[in-house]
């Protein structure tokens, strides 16, 4: 295992502490939040966007095993999506950081950094290239379809396209891995979704021309 590797720790592994934060603070009641920096900003700034849209991204993805659990498509595909769950929370920490903010310091930048050797958007492309591998080839666009989970790793894929499209007005003030990483995430869902469609024996349904009818027959 190397140093890049995510471990999944099961509840029973983590230790518990006594809870001294509550869920609600009442500090963003006047429509403010505060980011790592410390800095206060309007509920509605970029940041808080694309913050809620890594973080809708997880929940999707946390559907997404739940169809999985218990198929002839969870093995590697659980694992990994767990893996992407936590990534895409240090990916939230890195855009809760802006280069820009006047409150960020050298150690919060330092903290927050996202893959600076590119590892983890590597291993997206391995496991792209191990799970394409043994698909069958399509010569048409490819609905969402294929059961529940690929159908779920299809509305992920496209949540995912969102998350980027909000990280890109931020593109200077957060790492360009990060940005690279969504990036080929959504390109990781695609294949997922196709790869769990055929380990389940569900068919793909594919885009087929509608033909319009004839005034005549309507």
């Amino acid at each position: 295992m190397s140093q890049h590797d995510l471990t999944i720790k099961s509840p029973s592994e983590v230790k518990k502490y006594p809870a001294t934060i509550k869920v609600y603070t009442r500090t963003g009641d006047k429509g403010t939040s505060s980011l790592f920096t410390g800095e206060r900003r309007a509920k509605d700034d970029a940041v808080f966007a694309a913050l809620g849209a890594t973080d809708e991204l997880s929940s999707v993805l946390g559907l997404a095993i739940a169809h999985l659990q218990d198929t002839a498509a969870g093995d590697p595909l659980i694992s990994q999506l767990e893996a992407i769950q936590c990534l895409l929370q240090d990916v939230g920490s890195n855009v809760a950081t802006p280069i820009s903010s006047s409150h960020a310091s050298p150690a919060k930048i330092n903290r927050t950094r996202f893959d600076p050797d590119g590892h983890h958007c590597s291993q997206l492309e391995r496991w792209i290239d191990a799970l394409d591998g043994g698909l069958p080839v399509h010569r048409s666009f490819i609905l969402p379809s294929g059961g529940l989970a690929a159908s779920t790793l299809h509305v992920a894929r496209t949540v995912c396209r969102r998350a980027e499209r909000s990280l890109v007005p931020l593109k200077d003030d957060i790492d360009r891995e990060a940005l690279m990483f969504v990036n080929r995430l959504s390109d990781y869902l695609f294949v997922a979704a196709r790869w769990a469609a055929m380990k389940q024996g569900v068919p793909e349904r594919i885009y087929v021309r509608q033909q319009q009818q004839n005034q005549s027959e309507e």
